[in-house]
Parts: structure tokens; C-alpha cells; sequence
């Protein structure tokens, strides 16, 4: 992917990236130059945001934490639930 720099210095990072990682305006990022390249590091990863989607074999609506949310077993699932007030 390819972006430029602004005559204010600035470089917009291409929308597939920022989705990828979960960036949003405001985020912090270190900078630092290794081996000649511009080095961007999110300085910590943002919280995954749970949604409501519909389901598309069921069309019934479930709790998505998209792509990149960790896998529960039956059992965290149940040990989650027997929390929840």
C-alpha cells in the first residue's frame, strides 16, 4: 500500500491498516527509524468492542467481537455466564 506526505508533514495510513490493527483518531503511536525505514508502533492495543450482529445461518442477532476476538470454550463461555448478574 502506498500513502504520501502531506505539506504539513503528515501521512494518512491507508484504511485497511487502521482496520487491521484497530486504530482510530486520536490513537497514540511511537515513531522511530530502523534500518533506514519509519517505524509505527501503536503504543497499546485497544480493547476489542463487542457488537450485535445477525447471524447469517440463523438470522437470529448474537454478540460479535469480530474477526481477531479470542475463541471461547463451552466451558468459559458457562463460567462467564454464571457471573453475570
Amino acid at each position: 500500500m502506498q500513502t504520501k506526505i502531506s505539506t504539513k508533514g503528515q501521512v494518512v495510513l491507508p484504511s485497511a491498516i487502521r482496520r487491521r490493527l484497530g486504530l482510530r483518531a486520536g490513537d497514540p503511536l511511537d515513531a522511530n527509524v530502523e534500518a533506514g525505514r519509519i517505524v509505527l508502533t501503536p503504543r497499546r492495543a485497544r480493547r476489542l468492542r463487542a457488537r450485535i450482529i445477525k447471524d447469517p445461518v440463523t438470522g437470529l442477532p448474537v454478540l460479535s467481537a469480530g474477526p481477531d476476538a479470542p475463541v471461547l470454550t463451552s466451558k468459559e463461555v458457562e463460567d462467564i455466564l454464571a457471573d453475570f448478574p
